[in-house]
């Protein structure tokens, strides 16, 4: 079978199609005839060498596809199925952990269906489905129009019915995430989002947080976040190091600050989420409620020029890959 592996460590340059062997399922997993494939950050780290914890030399943890080998009962040869793979999605066959699989919604595509995994699940897990998630009355989301963010917008307006506030660095990125469900969009190139999230709270703050952004929002983030609020950590795209941070800044505020990761998680933790994700949210992509945003679908040799595109953060949704 075709897949993508990494000739080395480095840049988008390093990646390659090569002929490999089709991977051998195991005893509770599926394997599943990929058609389509999403790019992740955790792929990216994964190429520079940088993500110890991914062991399959073939890229990729969310795929699209039908089931051809299966010895669950729940799974049958031809089903549609989207989910999580232990790496091995960017290639035209992957085994998958049966409990992990979950249905594809007829009305939705291979291409729509990889988009929503990784992001919707990341979404849930850890933010928008715990016990507080009911008194969430405000939301700031950050990078609004990624891949996580526009799972995040549409989650937090249809789960928590809470008011979302995005930052984002274009129009055209801030129309899309209100078209979702935002209601206060902040350009953060031209606006100082702290003090636009103090104007649209009157001055209390946000409830929640969700940043992807890390060690460069840290001071605006605390003024943003409203006492006794909760802050999720779920990316570094500013980097991770924060200097001279006073944590008197956390006590006086009495921040909960929760920092996540889903791909080395453990394989009955994501289980178990993708229970509660199926349980919860099935039934909103099967009546058109929540949908998946896909930016651009490149072809599985195209593999570099995708990942230079989630790189260059212009895209708007998911970047996919499609294997045929």
């Amino acid at each position: 079978m075709r897949a993508v592996t990494v000739k080395e460590a480095g840049g988008a340059e390093q990646l390659q199609v090569i002929d490999h062997p089709v991977p051998e399922r195991g005893r509770g997993e599926l394997l599943i005839k990929v058609e389509a494939a999403a790019i992740n950050r955790t792929d990216i780290l994964a190429r520079e060498g940088k993500a110890g914890y991914m062991k399959n030399p073939v890229l990729g943890i969310e795929v699209a596809g039908t089931v051809v080998e299966s010895d669950s009962r729940s799974w049958q040869e031809g089903d549609r199925v989207m989910g999580l793979v232990e790496g091995g999605g960017y290639a035209e066959y992957a085994v998958m952990p049966a409990d992990r699989a979950m249905p594809i919604p007829s009305a939705i595509s291979f291409e729509e269906a990889a988009a929503i995994p990784e992001v919707f699940s990341n979404s849930v897990s850890d933010t928008l489905l715990d016990r507080t998630a009911s008194k969430t009355k405000t939301v700031l989301v950050h990078a609004g129009a990624s891949g996580v963010g526009t799972a995040a917008v549409q989650l937090a307006h249809k789960l928590s019915q809470a008011r979302i506030i995005v930052t984002a660095g274009s129009q055209k990125k801030l129309d899309v995430c209100r078209d979702l469900g935002a209601s206060a969009c902040i350009n953060y190139k031209t606006e100082a989002f702290e003090k636009e999230v103090l104007s649209v709270t009157d001055n209390v703050g946000a409830d929640l947080i969700l940043d992807f952004i890390g060690a460069s929002y840290w001071e605006k983030n605390l003024k943003s976040v409203r006492t006794d609020g909760r802050w999720v950590l779920i990316g570094i795209l500013g980097g991770a190091v924060v200097e001279k941070m006073n944590l008197m800044d956390v006590l006086l505020k009495r921040v909960q600050i929760t920092g996540t990761l889903l791909t080395p998680r453990s394989s009955d933790y994501k289980a178990e989420l993708t229970a509660d994700f199926v349980k919860h949210t099935m039934h909103l992509f099967q009546r058109g409620d929540l949908a998946p945003i896909v930016d651009e679908v490149f072809p599985l040799e195209s593999a570099a020029d995708a990942h230079t595109k989630m790189e260059s953060n212009k895209n708007i949704g998911k970047i996919i890959l499609k294997t045929s």
